[in-house]
């Protein structure tokens, strides 16, 4: 799996650079997520703007992100995405779960708004 990674303080963006999200890249897409969750990366955006496709796998290491940063952060897929990614996203109903933005910079900004409101909620 081709992919870079940019660590921040308070984030950091993982950029697929595949065209495919499927079963052979998947298993590792959640390897790589749940090492970044246990290193302590407090949120994580995924750039999935280079995907063109998606299948059942990559929505399953996708979900795997959400549950990893539910409770701790924030997990952002950022694009700008796909037709056909943002279709399926809207069949599985994952937009109504998922934080979806256009762009990695529109990513960060979400990002930082929410480290903002768990400040102010002392969390």
């Amino acid at each position: 799996m081709k992919y870079q990674i940019d660590k921040q303080d308070q984030f950091a963006i993982l950029s697929l650079n595949e065209e495919n999200l499927n079963s052979s890249i998947a298993p590792q897409l959640k390897s790589e997520l749940i090492f970044f969750s246990q290193e302590g990366v407090k949120n994580l955006i995924l750039d999935l703007s280079g995907a063109k496709f998606v299948d059942s796998s990559g929505l399953s290491a996708i979900l795997t992100g959400h549950r990893l940063w539910k409770d701790t952060g924030s997990f952002v897929l950022a694009g700008p995405l796909n037709p056909m990614v943002t279709k399926l996203m809207e069949i599985s109903q994952l937009d109504t779960i998922l934080s979806i933005v256009p762009s990695v910079s529109e990513a960060i900004d979400y990002v930082m708004m929410e480290e903002i409101e768990r400040e102010l909620k002392g969390e």
